[in-house]
C-alpha cells in the first residue's frame, strides 16, 4: 500500500521556479502534515502543532523571503516525524522514535518496508528536485547560492536559548561569515555562531548534500521560534534577511 494517497500533497513544493535571484532557499522542515495513511503517529492535536514536528514559522518567513529576493523556493511537505528531510536515511534520527520529551511510539520498531516507503515517498523526491533545480541552474550558468531556513525551539530540555538567530556552516564560510557580520551589527540579535545547531554528517544531509558536495556557497539560517511565530516578526525577519543576504552574497566568488 502507498504511504501517500493520489490526493494528498506531494512531497515538496516549488514557488518561483523562474526566480530571477541568485539565491535558492529550501526549507526542510516547513510542514506538520502526517500523510493520511499514518493516522496521527499517536499524537494529540497539540503536540503535532509544537516544534517537534516542525519549524515552526519557517516556511512563512521563507515565503516572504522567496516574494521578496525573487529567488526559487522549495518547501518538503510533510512532518519531520514521518521522515526528516535534513537526516541521512537510517541514522538514529531519520526517523525519530522520540522528540524532546516525547515518544513517537508508532515510529518504534518500523518495518523495513514502510521506513524504505518514507524514503522512497517524500525523502528522494524532495532532494531529487534540489538536484535537478541545481544542475538546471548550472547548465544555464546560473550561479547559486544556497540558503536553508530553519527555526528552533527558545527552550530545550530545560535550556533557555539566548540567540535570536544562529548560522550554520561548516568547511566554506564565505556566505555565512559574511551574514554572520552583518548580523552582529545588531547586539540585540545575539546572533550564533553554529549555535545552537552545527552541521555534522549524522545529522544533516540537505547542505553537505547539495552545497558542500558541489561547491556552493550556503548557509544555514536558524531563527527562534517565538520570534516568527505570528505575521509581524515573519515579515520582520523577512525583511531583515531580504536586505542582509545580498549584502553578505556580494563579492563571493
Amino acid at each position: 500500500m502507498p504511504l501517500l494517497t493520489a490526493a494528498e500533497p506531494a512531497a515538496f513544493t516549488i514557488e518561483r521556479p523562474q526566480g530571477a535571484s541568485e539565491f535558492l532557499l529550501v526549507c526542510d522542515h516547513a510542514s506538520r502534515l502526517i500523510p493520511q495513511s499514518l493516522g496521527s503517529l499517536g499524537l494529540d492535536d497539540e503536540q503535532l502543532a509544537t516544534h517537534i514536528a516542525w519549524d515552526i514559522g519557517a516556511a512563512a518567513v521563507a515565503r516572504q523571503l522567496s516574494a521578496a529576493l525573487d529567488a526559487t523556493l522549495l518547501l518538503q511537505n510533510y512532518s519531520r516525524l514521518v521522515i526528516d528531510c535534513n537526516r541521512p536515511p537510517g541514522s538514529a534520527t531519520s526517523i525519530p522514535t522520540r522528540s524532546e520529551h516525547v515518544r513517537i511510539a508508532a515510529n518504534e520498531a518500523l518495518a523495513t518496508a514502510d521506513a524504505a516507503a518514507r524514503v522512497a515517498e517524500i525523502f528522494t523526491p524532495y532532494h531529487a528536485a534540489i538536484s535537478a533545480i541545481l544542475e538546471q541552474r548550472l547548465f544555464a550558468g546560473t550561479r547559486t547560492l544556497l540558503v536553508c531556513i530553519h527555526s528552533f525551539t527558545p527552550v530545550y530540555l530545560g535550556q533557555a536559548r539566548p540567540w535570536k538567530t544562529g548560522l550554520m556552516y561548516r568547511k566554506d564560510l564565505r556566505l555565512g561569515r559574511a551574514l554572520l557580520e552583518l548580523l552582529r551589527q545588531d547586539d540585540s540579535l545575539h546572533a550564533g555562531e553554529n549555535e545552537p545547531y552545527a552541521i555534522k554528517d549524522d545529522t544533516d544531509y540537505t547542505i553537505p548534500a547539495h552545497a558542500e558536495a558541489r561547491g556552493l556557497p550556503h548557509v544555514g539560517i536558524e531563527i527562534r521560534q517565538d520570534l516568527i511565530a505570528e505575521i509581524h516578526g515573519q515579515q520582520e525577519w523577512a525583511t531583515r534577511l531580504a536586505h542582509l543576504l545580498p549584502k553578505a552574497g556580494k563579492g563571493i566568488q
